[in-house]
Order: structure tokens, then sequence, then C-alpha cells
């Protein structure tokens, strides 16, 4: 199996987007009261989902589709991030530098979901 990971939390691709979503919750909880029942809680749920997608893909191994389906998923949620980051700029509440940093880093993880997806075979138990 590829990496050899025993658990989901060893996945470098968990980890990543688990430390994208503590910084995001963070972030969120700053934002103007306004918005903290629209902005911010779309963004904890939408970097949250990333984690828990990789998480449930890790579970659904033993079939490929499912396994592909969940990777998906957690891809469109980064994808989603990129999106509530853009809006967060846009109403300058996030930093241009910020905004270039967690983008980046979500550019990041969506890369490294893809290339799970494409090596699907080497992740999968059956």
């Amino acid at each position: 199996m590829a990496g050899f990971a025993r658990s989901f939390r060893e996945l470098e691709v968990y980890q990543n987007a688990l430390q994208l979503s503590f910084e995001v919750h963070e972030f969120s909880k700053k934002l103007p009261m306004e918005e903290r029942f629209v902005l911010a809680d779309q963004m904890r749920r939408a970097s949250r989902s990333v984690c828990s997608n990789i998480t449930e893909a890790w579970r659904k191994r033993r079939y490929k589709a499912a396994f592909i389906s969940k990777l998906s998923d957690a891809e469109t949620e980064a994808a989603e991030m990129q999106c509530w980051l853009d809006l967060a700029l846009k109403y300058e509440y996030l930093q241009e530098e910020k905004h270039g940093d967690w983008d980046q880093r979500y550019e990041g993880v969506m890369g490294q979901l893809v290339s799970m997806i494409r090596s699907a075979d080497k992740w999968c138990t059956l």
C-alpha cells in the first residue's frame, strides 16, 4: 500500500488539511459578528469537510470507486474553501498575504488528493 500508512492520521494530506482547518477556525473567530453565522460557518464546515472526507476515503479503500469518490469530495471542499477565502479577501476580512498562503496550501492539498486518486490502485486494499 502506498506510503505504508497504517492510519489516515499518518497521511501527509490529512495532516495538511487538519492544520489548515485549525487555522481557518481560529481566523473565523475574529470575523465581524454579522459574518459569524454565514461566512465563518461556511469556512469552518468546508475546511473540516476536507479532513472528514479524507478520513472516510481511508475507510473505503476496499472499494476503489468509493475511495475515489470520497477523495473527490475532499478535493471539492478544498476548492470551496478557496472561494470562501476569496470572499474574505474581497470583504477585507483577510489580508492578501494570508489569503495567498492559504490558497497555495489548499492547492497543495488538492494536488495531493489528485495524486492519490490517480494512483488509487496503490492505496486500495483489494
